[in-house]
């Protein structure tokens, strides 16, 4: 949920600054779906890694072992 409304931030404000972008980007528009797109699922595939991870170590751990050592 945090990395879609970052995402959805982000590109909001892309297309806001997007005369100040066309003059600093080379061979690319400045709106260029593929880039948007892009910069978008590698900004999801990181989240969900990042939070896949742990979560599939927690779920490895015995809840009752994990409450007795509290």
């Amino acid at each position: 949920m945090l990395a879609g409304a970052g995402i959805a931030c982000g590109l909001a404000a892309a297309f806001a600054l997007m005369r100040l972008m066309a003059s600093l980007l080379f061979k690319v528009t400045a709106v260029d779906p593929v880039t948007y797109l892009a910069a978008s699922a590698g900004l999801i595939v990181t989240a969900l890694l990042a939070s896949y991870l742990p979560a599939r170590r927690t779920a490895s751990v015995d809840p009752h072992e994990a409450l007795r050592l509290e």
